[in-house]
């Protein structure tokens, strides 16, 4: 029966990244049919897609009784795009990931909202108050972002209406898939854990994290590959904030709930000092090199294994 759950779970973890996949790529043909510039694209459009695996997850989560499942998902995978993804690509790009100054702007204010969370679930407990706040900072991040750029839609013309409606359903389609395999990630990736005697959230720290980062990596990859950088760096650093503040404000407005803290001490630590080094390192010459991406990796490994001997020690 373990091994059964263990090939489900997989199974649907893979329907899951495949989904997600799809769905940024739709999404992003959507938003190039109305000519929306690049860094929205990337920023907003699919790092939001990109966010729906683990956001899926969590919000399912939630409403199954399970909320510290999905918190463990958002948190890891943030330390998972932070550094393992960053890492990875600093390491794929020939010449380091190249940084322009619009995000740099921002960089305090980026770190401050990634300790947020952490400062409000030290009594580990989130309430619907803490999740109001943290919806409404992720929010304001964007808004300010949005109207600082000033890259708000351009005008288009000759729209294929043909494409629009077959990429809209094809996206449509994607995240229906996406929504029911997160289901299934959740159900069968939790009855392994308790078959198994480990904490599902350990589960959820570690192999659904790395899982539902893939996404970002796959995008991220193929944008250094073709020399958009601003892409690359847009779409993760989207997504972490989506995830630090929006979705864990959404599982906790759904269902309050407590957890064991060490979760905040350990993950959350790990995904600020993360960020903290990615801005370090990217505000160093505005690149991120694979020297750089090298000592993220590293960090990730320690974080693994920090997660593996606490959660064994609990």
């Amino acid at each position: 029966m373990v091994i059964l759950n263990v090939i489900l779970f997989l199974t649907f973890l893979f329907v899951l990244i495949k989904s997600a996949d799809y769905a940024v790529r739709y999404s992003s043909r959507l938003a190039k049919i109305f000519r929306l510039s690049e860094f929205i694209v990337s920023f907003f459009i699919v790092a939001v897609i990109s966010a729906f695996p683990e956001g899926t997850i969590a919000i399912i989560s939630a409403f199954k009784g399970i909320p510290e499942f999905g918190l463990g998902a958002l948190l890891g995978s943030n330390v998972a795009d932070l550094a393992l993804v960053f890492g990875i690509i600093a390491l794929v790009s020939a010449k380091g990931v190249r940084v322009k100054s619009q995000i740099l702007k921002k960089d305090f204010f980026y770190l401050a909202l990634l300790l947020f969370p952490v400062l409000l679930g030290l009594d580990g407990h989130f309430s619907r108050i803490d999740g109001i706040l943290l919806v409404l900072a992720g929010l304001f991040f964007f808004l300010t972002l949005s109207v600082e750029s000033k890259m708000f839609r351009k005008k288009f013309n000759n729209l294929k209406k043909g494409s629009l409606w077959k990429n809209l359903a094809l996206l449509i389609l994607s995240l229906a898939f996406l929504t029911a395999s997160a289901n299934y990630t959740i159900k069968f990736g939790v009855d392994f854990a308790n078959e198994l005697h480990i904490p599902s959230i350990l589960i959820g720290l570690t192999v659904v994290s790395i899982g539902t980062c893939l996404p970002e990596l796959l995008f991220s990859i193929r944008a250094v590959k073709k020399n958009h950088d601003e892409l690359a760096l847009g779409d993760i650093l989207g997504t972490v904030i989506t995830d630090a503040t929006i979705l864990i404000g959404i599982i906790a407005i759904i269902n309050p709930f407590y957890f064991n803290p060490i979760i905040i001490y350990v993950t959350g630590a790990a995904m600020f000092i993360a960020g903290l080094l990615t801005v370090l390192f990217i505000t160093t010459g505005k690149v991120l090199t694979r020297r750089e991406g090298i000592l993220l990796l590293l960090f990730y490994i320690l974080y693994l294994i920090t997660e593996i001997v606490v959660n064994k020690l609990i």
